[in-house]
């Protein structure tokens, strides 16, 4: 069910890892978990089911073109 949330599995692996990161870090209000019942469930359960349920979400920076630079006038001495 994440999966279909992310639709990269790439991505589901690495937003999984940043959420166990923060959660395992426990600073802060990112280090609590965002569910209300947790139970005996494991970080990696936590996020899975946080992105299942639409707790934590990300965005795509947008794709901007890069320019190869010309080459450098050499002026004469």
């Amino acid at each position: 069910m994440a999966l279909e949330k992310v639709g990269n599995p790439n991505l589901l692996v690495n937003l999984i890892s940043r959420r166990v990161r923060q959660l395992s870090s426990g600073g802060g209000k990112m280090g609590r978990p965002l569910l209300a019942d947790v139970g005996q469930l494991g970080a990696a359960d936590i996020a899975l089911r946080e992105i299942a349920e639409d707790k934590i979400g990300y965005e795509m920076p947008e794709w901007s073109a890069l320019v190869r630079p010309g080459p450098k006038k050499r002026g004469r001495r």
